[in-house]
């Protein structure tokens, strides 16, 4: 016998469109009007999707955090990302960063040379993570997961698959850690599935593919680019897919959304641009640390944003003749 489900879904957010970083396009549901944030959520950030030409590709360049973590989870294209504690990495798709800005960082994230050079599709999120107060000033820490370090939880009627980036789904636990319990799933289903998130969790579910599902015991529909708040209840919340595959095809089109849930911190929240903290005074002092270099800076920036921007100039310029 089928469970009860009792969770609902309270709001239903459609993102906004904006520019971040250098000029590239994301849709943000959170925060959102009425919204602020989704306790421990502080953003989430849809990149694209975009299809670049040879030298559009544009990214973020040189910027600090403090007092949060980044984490970043490609779908399409490159991003290669440098920061002031010398570390470097190439995110491919599948790859998540799990960022720990801690004390305070400076980083970069910026296409890659191959996307630069070629063009190509571009999609990806970014979320924004608060820490509680004791962790604010920790070291930083990088968390780099290639997709195949990344499980799956496929479900018995082989309808549904759930990437666990965080979290445990039905005995599949997540290789990356978390200062607090979180659980960021990557769901997509052809079919029904009930899924068990932990009650008094904030949780919300994003739609970031064409078809449409239903959520929860009123079977609200989330289209594409649209948010939903969960009431957690420690009862199953479903996830059905609703449009029907192509004349010819089986069955339902698949629906994929992310889903969010997290303990609440229940701490004040003292939050301006890239920096997030607990008080006023704190964030005065994280901008005069930055002013005063204690955040370091990036080995090789300047050259290395030099010769990027050499570049693109000379492939739009190749580009109009």
């Amino acid at each position: 016998m089928a469970s009860k489900i009792l969770k609902q879904v309270s709001r239903v957010i459609t993102a906004k469109r904006q520019r971040e970083g250098g000029g590239f396009i994301v849709r943000r549901p959170l925060p959102a009007s009425g919204l602020d944030y989704a306790d421990p959520f502080l953003m989430l950030d849809h990149m694209g999707p975009a299809n670049y030409g040879p030298g559009e590709a544009v990214g973020a360049p040189d910027h600090p955090h403090r007092g949060f973590e980044t984490v970043t989870y490609m779908l399409s294209g490159e991003f290669e990302h440098h920061d002031s504690h010398g570390n470097h990495g190439l995110l491919k798709p599948g790859w998540v960063q799990w960022m720990t800005a801690g004390s305070g960082v400076i980083h970069s994230e910026m296409p890659s040379d191959e996307l630069l050079k070629k063009g190509g599709r571009f999609e990806g999120f970014q979320i924004w993570v608060n820490l509680p107060a004791k962790d604010k000033m920790i070291r930083p820490r990088y968390q780099d997961v290639p997709p195949e370090d990344i499980p799956w939880f496929h479900s018995e009627d082989k309808k549904t698959d759930i990437k666990v980036i965080a979290g445990e789904v039905e005995g599949v636990t997540a290789t990356i850690d978390t200062h607090t319990p979180i659980y960021f799933l990557d769901l997509r289903t052809s079919g029904r599935y009930e899924l068990n998130i932990p009650e008094g969790m904030s949780a919300f579910a994003y739609n970031y593919h064409p078809a449409d599902i239903a959520i929860g015991q009123e079977k609200t529909k989330i289209s594409e680019g649209q948010l939903a708040v969960l009431e957690t209840s420690g009862k199953p919340v479903a996830f059905e897919a609703l449009e029907d595959a192509e004349e010819g095809g089986e069955g339902k089109k698949e629906a994929r959304v992310l889903i969010l849930a997290g303990t609440p911190i229940r701490e004040e929240v003292a939050r301006y641009g890239p920096f997030v903290m607990n008080t006023d005074e704190q964030l005065y002092q994280a901008f005069a640390d930055m002013e005063t270099g204690r955040f370091g800076t990036i080995p090789g920036s300047t050259e290395r944003m030099r010769k990027t921007r050499e570049a693109n100039e000379l492939r739009q310029k190749a580009g109009k003749e």
